[in-house]
């Protein structure tokens, strides 16, 4: 019997989702022949802890169920046994990598990755704490079903179980579906609609400033429009599924599972902190590496917690989305070059070649960082004519610059320093207890 991990990482109050991912558990367990492994990695304070611990009790017991609940000191334990036993000659680097002192999109997954290897799982399906299920006539539509479907199963095995037909070159049947993901519905997944109504024009300036800065004017205006977007406001009817080499602006982080051994247990998540958009890269990595994927449509429903709309969360939100536009300069130089090598990221068996991403990645990081002085440049000019808050926010960006430049450069040295470490912490992890004995100290 197989073992999966359905995870949701969190730093915000969400008992409601906790219980939504136990029924869908459920639903996994009910319908495959799966062991299920729901895990909650909780960043929260002391309140919500023990609000998500009491949602963790009340999920319905079932034999083919296990629960764990975690917060960072739960976390950093594991995490620092798995760094000292990995053979890095930097443990404690690692662990800041793995656990950082800020948030880090990347690196909450990146947990997820190195727990379901300790507990023996074969795939990683991962949800978020601000989004919740679509239902149709009174069920609820969850996507661990087309993930079960076909996850890790050879592409050629994998035909009978999608609806459309099949967008894959015969040669690569015989390939192991390594991501099966859909996308959301409802409000943008980055926080900037209210960017979009107040100026419209402003909004495609910021927008457009995520796209490599050679681009035409009309690429950059078709990639307004689908940005942020998902699947738009159409609710689930009926299933669709596709078995292709998916486009990684189909998918979404919240809706998404992989494939262990093919993909999440060889490469992490780059390990930026407070950027958005940062732990995206591996849905572009199975993209350029031709490995197949199954998109199928039980879209997720995304929502807006409060929190990012007051003061400081303004800040906070409107930082990361300026250090995602800063990362892309070296995002697009490494997809670049990923598409480019296509199959020869992989090894002979059909998986990634972790030193052929690193080896990208530090690459990178040599780039003249003159385009990301003129992206501040223009979003500081895009901002001040919208005044108000986001002129306030330009001020503080101003003061920032040269340490923000730096930080989008050091985040892709850090991404190629983990990506060298991974597949010793992926086998340290396979020996190492999530927790410790009673009775064991820290």
């Amino acid at each position: 019997m197989r073992r999966i991990c359905l995870t949701l990482p969190t730093n915000r109050h969400c008992p409601e989702t906790i219980a939504a991912l136990g029924a869908e558990a459920v639903h996994a367990a009910d319908h495959f022949d799966v062991e299920v492994h729901l895990l909650v990695l909780d960043s929260c304070g002391p309140a919500d802890h023990a609000a998500h611990a009491d949602a963790v009790r009340r999920l319905s017991a079932h034999p083919r169920i296990t629960a764990h609940h975690l917060d960072e000191a739960g976390q950093r334990d594991f995490l620092a046994r798995v760094t000292a036993r990995s053979g890095s000659a930097k443990p404690e680097l690692l662990l800041d990598l793995m656990l950082p002192d800020g948030l880090s999109y990347g690196a909450c997954t990146n947990r997820a990755f190195l727990i379901a290897a300790a507990l023996g799982c074969e795939s990683v399906h991962r949800r978020d704490s601000d989004s919740r299920y679509q239902s149709v006539d009174g069920r609820t539509v969850f996507p661990v079903h087309h993930e079960l479907l076909s996850l890790g199963a050879r592409a050629a095995d994998a035909a009978g179980g999608v609806t459309e037909p099949v967008r894959l070159p015969d040669d690569l049947l015989g390939r192991r579906v390594a991501m099966v993901g859909s996308s959301f519905v409802g409000e943008l997944s980055v926080d900037i609609a209210r960017i979009r109504d107040a100026d419209p024009a402003v909004y495609h300036d910021v927008v457009s400033l995520w796209a490599p800065e050679d681009w035409s004017a009309e690429q950059k205006r078709a990639l307004v429009e689908e940005s942020f977007a998902g699947a738009g406001t159409e609710p689930f009817t009926v299933d669709r599924s596709l078995l292709t080499v998916v486009d990684p602006m189909r998918v979404d982080m919240c809706n998404i599972a992989f494939h262990g051994p093919s993909v999440s247990e060889r490469v992490p998540l780059p390990p930026a902190r407070d950027t958005i958009g940062s732990d995206y890269f591996l849905i572009h990595l199975v993209h350029d590496a031709r490995l197949p994927g199954v998109l199928h449509n039980r879209n997720i429903v995304n929502y807006y917690t409060g929190e990012r709309r007051t003061g400081p969360g303004f800040l906070a939100y409107q930082t990361r989305f300026a250090k995602f536009l800063l990362s892309m300069l070296y995002f697009h130089f490494v997809y670049d070059r990923m598409a480019d090598a296509g199959d020869a990221l992989l090894d002979a068996h059909g998986r990634v070649r972790p030193a052929a991403v690193a080896a990208l990645a530090r690459e990178s990081t040599g780039l003249d960082t003159g385009e990301n002085v003129r992206r501040l440049d223009a979003l500081d000019a895009a901002y001040r004519r919208l005044g108000g808050r986001y002129a306030e926010f330009a001020d503080h960006l101003a003061g920032r610059r040269a340490r923000l430049l730096d930080e989008a450069r050091d985040d892709m040295a850090d991404f190629a320093v983990l990506t060298e470490a991974w597949e010793g912490l992926v086998a340290a992890a396979g020996d190492t207890p999530l927790t410790r004995p009673p009775g064991r100290s820290r």
